[in-house]
């Protein structure tokens, strides 16, 4: 282990108003890129009215738009638009929408550029039980993002495509990947549907809350969450309130401050549960998260009383970082779920009782786990939690 810490704050500009998009052609100039690919889903794809905002400004220096994004970024579509940025000879990517849009336009930007197989690309599990990830030496296409709804996708490094066969998520890792600009323009934070944003913004709350738990702090990353994880909670509190285009934007703020906090933290239990859910049913990740959550911070409070006191001083809920504290804000987070009409329990969400043990193993080959405060040593441990949310 070295001797030292270190914290890291990537370059990442950001725009935001509706004339944002009058800055991209400059922006493109200041990245050395002469053209770009616009990398979204169908529906947004459908949606000339909104993607006419990003073609004005850009005229031809767009390439085409490539609609092949799917929800999880299955490995599947990322080749498929991997193949499109290839066959296009772009040289920048707008990713357009929510994470799945975002994480699938990184992870293509990788396999377009690297050698290899897709298995000898991704972060590997070592006998020792640590990981690596291979150095991605290959130059990366500049990542611009418009984004849509409140994902911690945004500033983050790695991308995590699903396995169709297995479930399992499989890890690219490439700080060249890193969204260099963010476009906030109100006509795209607005076109999310409130149960997009809901659940959106609930990975995020998920995120930010595991980051304040993780074994590993630091004063800025600390700032960062607790801001984070306090804005997103008093928004979702509000339920069904979330219209305003100052609402919708702040929630992104948020997403990008727990993003770029659990950068430095990473996370815990929670979003690896969740992905695993998200793969084996039909839920979205931001369900999962809501219901396990909860049960998630009981488990690990004794190993997180500091963590505890931060998140407790964010929510606003008395007891900070004794047991009290813990109950509270517990009692919080389980009330978010009725003020956002979630299921608060997984069998009301569709989760067989017989597929725990199936989820938690699973949620066991997830690296997100490194950081867990609890240090976990076998799935069992995660099916205890699973049992107490069914």
């Amino acid at each position: 282990m070295p001797s030292y810490a270190r914290y890291h704050t990537p370059e990442m500009r950001a725009f935001e108003g509706e004339g944002c998009f009058e800055a991209l052609p400059a922006e493109l100039d200041r990245l050395g890129c002469a053209s770009a690919v616009i990398v979204c889903g169908r529906s947004m794809a459908r949606d000339e009215r909104l993607l006419a905002l990003i073609r004005r400004p850009l005229g031809s220096r767009l390439d085409g738009i490539c609609a092949d994004v799917r929800p999880h970024s299955p490995l599947s579509a990322v080749q498929a638009v991997a193949r499109y940025l290839r066959s296009s000879g772009t040289q920048c990517v707008i990713a357009v929408g929510g994470g799945s849009a975002i994480v699938t336009a990184r992870a293509a930007s990788i396999l377009r550029a690297e050698d290899g197989d897709v298995a000898s690309l991704c972060t590997q599990w070592l006998a020792d039980g640590s990981m690596r990830s291979p150095r991605l030496a290959a130059d990366k296409m500049p990542q611009i993002v418009v984004p849509s709804t409140p994902t911690t996708a945004i500033p983050k490094a790695g991308s995590a495509m699903l396995d169709e066969a297995s479930g399992a998520r499989m890890a690219l890792f490439d700080p060249k990947t890193r969204a260099r600009s963010v476009f906030l323009h109100p006509a795209f934070t607005a076109s999310a549907p409130l149960a997009l944003l809901h659940s959106a913004a609930f990975n995020s709350l998920a995120l930010a809350v595991e980051g304040l738990l993780s074994r590993t702090a630091h004063p800025l990353s600390d700032a960062a969450l607790v801001h984070a994880a306090g804005g997103l909670y008093r928004s979702l509190v509000q339920g069904g309130a979330l219209a305003s285009p100052a609402e919708r934007r702040d929630l992104i703020w948020y997403a990008i401050q727990a993003g770029q906090g659990s950068d430095h933290t990473g996370a815990g239990m929670c979003i690896p549960i969740g992905h695993a859910i998200s793969s084996m049913f039909d839920i979205d990740n931001g369900i999962a998260n809501a219901i396990v959550l909860p049960h998630v911070l009981r488990f690990n409070a004794p190993s997180a009383r500091r963590g505890i006191e931060l998140l407790a001083s964010a929510l606003r809920v008395d007891g900070g970082g004794t047991d009290a504290g813990v109950a509270a804000v517990a009692r919080a987070l389980t009330q978010l779920a009725a003020a956002t009409a979630y299921p608060s329990r997984l069998r009301d969400a569709g989760v067989a009782r017989e597929r725990l043990p199936d989820i938690a193993a699973v949620a066991m080959r997830d690296w997100y786990l490194r950081n867990n405060p609890v240090r976990l040593e076998h799935p069992g441990q995660i099916e205890a939690v699973l049992r107490d949310a069914w």
